[in-house]
């Protein structure tokens, strides 16, 4: 399958991509790239992103959501590739390509795409700011794995564990709350 990546995602891979999802066929290409960028809550700026990721069910359900965007909506072609590790603030985090003869679909499919990958894929974003402090934020994790009892995570003081199991009460019930913040302690 290969939608998670390592090495970094280039402009000249981009190119790759569009290639390989273009078609004489298709009127409509969509191109999302998700960037990092150097965010400040006021007091902090972003540094970089560290994206993990539980690798075999990642795979598993970026295949699988991208099989269900092409039954939904007549679609030619699909990329994905979502950066795993260090990804500093200027460089390219995910990267999503659709073909379609028609830009509705791909504009639709597109978006749902994102949304699945946030939401359902289990990748877990590793925040570094300037100041040296980091939080962790979940991705897209439907609860198989509390990572609040994993080798020393804990809450932020904007999360608690309470916050965390509403979360994934309304998660399971199809109203996503947001995300909860989560610092590693160890």
């Amino acid at each position: 399958m290969g939608y998670l990546a390592v090495e970094p995602i280039t402009w000249e891979q981009m190119g790759c991509f569009t290639q390989l999802a273009a078609s004489p066929h298709c009127g409509a290409l969509v191109t999302f790239l998700g960037i990092v960028r150097a965010d400040s809550d006021g007091t902090r700026k972003v540094q970089a992103l560290h994206y993990e990721a539980y690798h075999e069910m990642a795979e598993r359900q970026l295949y699988r959501w991208i099989q269900a965007a092409k039954m939904r909506w007549s679609l030619h072609d699909i990329v994905v590739r979502h950066r795993l590790g260090r990804v500093d603030v200027g460089e390219v985090s995910v990267a999503l390509v659709v073909t379609a003869a028609h830009r509705a679909e791909a504009y639709a499919a597109s978006q749902f795409l994102m949304a699945r990958i946030k939401e359902d894929v289990p990748i877990w974003k590793h925040t570094v700011y300037d100041d040296g402090t980091s939080t962790w934020d979940h991705c897209g994790h439907d609860g198989e794995e509390d990572r609040t009892h994993v080798h020393g995570w804990s809450p932020r003081a904007t999360g608690s564990a309470a916050d965390a199991d509403d979360w994934h009460g309304h998660r399971q019930r199809g109203r996503r709350r947001g995300n909860v913040s989560w610092e590693f302690q160890g």
